[in-house]
């Protein structure tokens, strides 16, 4: 697909008026649940989220903040089963329609800047950017060792993603922009998501 198809042509999102509005668990579940029927992509959305949360609370940033970035990460990708020529169009115009937090919307909006045109700016946009694409990657490491996640190294991952037939649709060249963006480093990353991806609730 043709990038420019899913640029977004705009920089702002949501209302500021709506700041703090958000979705319950519960509530976005039933969401991504009525919008997303492909299961592999929903444990995809489940270990960002996840992520997202946990990266938030490593930074002591408080439930309500935790809370945001784990929506951002759970529904960034909720149009793209059903409605992939629209995302993440869709799901934008969804959340605005809600009244949810501009931050929430911002960030989805911005995860994949080379697609969407939205360049990630604060550090929730930057992290829902750069664990969007490690997180596939080290999960589909995890699922061709016997040992899944036990003993898994920064290294292997590394090895494998050198390996341009592995994983292929991910690209080296987001998660490369994603960590610059964000001023951490590729090992610092790929640690965090092996430290932390098992934990996910993906039930």
């Amino acid at each position: 697909m043709n990038n420019l198809a899913l640029f977004l042509n705009r920089s702002t999102f949501g209302d500021p008026i709506n700041s703090g509005n958000t979705l319950s668990e519960q509530e976005a579940n039933v969401l991504l649940d009525e919008w997303v029927k492909n299961e592999k992509l929903k444990v995809h959305m489940k270990q960002v989220a996840h992520l997202m949360r946990a990266f938030s609370e490593s930074k002591s940033f408080g439930k309500e903040i935790g809370h945001k970035w784990y929506l951002a990460g759970l529904l960034h990708d909720a149009d793209w089963d059903q409605w992939p020529g629209q995302h993440c169009k869709k799901i934008i115009a969804e959340l605005e329609d809600r009244n949810l937090d501009p931050d929430i919307i911002r960030a989805i909006a911005s995860h994949g800047p080379r697609y969407f045109g939205v360049e990630p700016v604060t550090e929730m946009d930057k992290m829902l950017y750069a664990f969007d694409e490690i997180s596939g990657f080290v999960h589909a490491y995890s699922l061709m060792r016997p040992e899944g996640y036990v003993g898994m190294e920064v290294k292997g991952v590394k090895k494998r993603l050198k390996d341009k037939t592995f994983a292929a649709q991910v690209s080296r060249e987001d998660i490369n922009d994603a960590c610059e963006r964000a001023g951490i480093s590729l090992d610092y990353l790929i640690q965090f998501v092996i430290d932390n991806q098992p934990a996910a609730n993906l039930g």
